[in-house]
């Protein structure tokens, strides 16, 4: 049995650099947890505080139930995969993966069998004699896992060990990596950059973003129905269109969301249509990812929008039409760098550490405007007219089609895939997953 807790754990160093802020986060036993997000977004210092290589300025980081923040890495039945494979260059393939059953005294002929059940197991039975500058790119991090198997830990902390490969090698190592740590039964916590490999690796996924968790669920939950509008935008290839919507509700009948020149109408007996009437004379965000929507024919009836094509993109298996329909996009960078807030009539609310850059300009919100949670920005008031952005609706099409930029296409928007979220970024939805 592992598992791992962190309890309120956050991260200052001493230039007053918050790495991680208040993350609350368990790993049940034998589960693999991934977590997803852009460089220097926190992911591997959490993980350094579980190994015990950094400690936590607050919080507890609890081991089988047990707070470990005093507890020195030796102790805590780990093992470490790193992103550049950290071998020892004047060792055998065989010497480094033997080499933590010989710190630990293990004797030579129970070690030996250790060492080749599991080269065999990763491939790597054949190069045992080699040295580390022998081997290819995918051999080294196969013997990197390998020296962190043979020691049968209940913990395996992956930071991004797969990074330096091409992407072929990636996608065949994923699946091995996956495969093995469900077959040895251990808890794993894997740090990752890209999205791909979370999504097809992971039991459950946690996002973070400068240091603060925005989501955990299954690839499904945090994909199909993401909790804040950076996980939105920051899953899914093509990106989520983002869109500024103003809501005007006609009671007992539908919800319209102008979409700038177009409208959207969202039927009374749809159960989020009651959710969404609360923002009635607001404007909220509206997210349609590319599988929500299908090319038809101009006087198709239903929830149609009509535009031209900006540009196209080709990619082999599909083609991507970037659609110009007359709306507003909203932006969500991913670094969250600081936005510049105005000088007068601007609230100055935080969302998440102020993180949000936005392309769509408000005036402040009117008093009846359904309180936030907690001083957060928001993502309709930006102060700049420079900021603004005409949506590019990003639309799935055959393989090189009949069209090309400038033709106009009309689109059918499924109105179930839809998302909505407020002007701080959270998830406007009734009830959860």
């Amino acid at each position: 049995m592992s598992t791992v807790a962190l309890k309120d754990v956050s991260k200052v160093f001493q230039d007053g650099t918050v790495a991680v802020d208040t993350v609350n986060l368990d790993v049940n036993d034998g589960e693999f947890m991934v977590l997803l997000g852009p460089s220097g977004c926190g992911k591997s210092t959490v993980l350094r505080m579980v190994a015990g290589l950094e400690d936590p300025s607050s919080g507890a980081v609890m081991l089988d139930g047990e707070v470990a923040n005093d507890l020195p890495p030796r102790d805590r039945k780990i093992a470490m995969v790193f992103q550049d494979f950290a071998l020892y260059p004047h060792l055998t393939v065989g010497d480094n993966i033997a080499f933590p059953l010989r710190l630990a005294g293990v004797e030579p002929t129970p070690r030996g069998e250790r060492v080749t059940d599991v080269a065999s197991a990763l491939g790597i039975g054949d190069v045992l004699g080699r040295k580390p500058s022998q081997l290819s790119g995918g051999q080294r991090q196969r013997v990197a896992m390998g020296r962190a198997i043979v020691r049968r830990p209940g913990l395996f902390l992956m930071d991004e060990p797969l990074s330096n490969l091409d992407s072929g090698l990636r996608a065949e190592l994923r699946a091995e990596i996956s495969g093995l740590t469900r077959e040895l039964g251990v808890t794993t916590i894997y740090v990752t950059h890209d999205q791909a490999e979370a999504l097809t690796m992971a039991d459950r996924v946690a996002i973070m973003r400068k240091g603060v968790l925005q989501d955990v669920g299954t690839p499904t939950q945090v994909y199909g129905r993401p909790a804040t509008l950076y996980v939105a935008a920051f899953l899914g290839s093509p990106r989520m269109n983002l869109l500024e919507a103003s809501v005007y509700v006609h009671l007992d009948r539908y919800v319209t969301l102008n979409l700038g020149e177009q409208s959207l109408y969202l039927p009374w007996d749809d159960i989020r249509s009651r959710a969404v009437a609360h923002y009635h004379g607001e404007r909220i965000v509206v997210g349609m990812r590319a599988e929500a929507l299908t090319p038809v024919a101009p006087d198709t009836p239903g929830d149609v929008l009509q535009g031209r094509i900006r540009h196209l993109e080709h990619h082999g298996h599909e083609s991507l039409a970037f659609l110009d329909i007359g709306a507003t996009a909203i932006m969500v960078d991913e670094m969250g760098g600081p936005v510049e807030t105005a000088a007068d009539g601007q609230r100055g609310l935080r969302r998440f550490g102020q993180v949000m850059q936005r392309l769509a300009g408000r005036a402040e919100a009117p008093a009846s405007a359904p309180a936030g949670r907690g001083n957060r920005t928001s993502v309709l008031n930006d102060p700049g007219r420079h900021h603004r952005r005409p949506a590019e609706l990003a639309v799935r099409l055959a393989p090189y089609p009949a069209v090309s930029a400038g033709h106009p296409l009309a689109v059918q928007v499924r109105m179930d895939a839809l998302h909505f979220f407020d002007e701080r970024g959270d998830r406007i939805d009734v009830g959860w997953r």
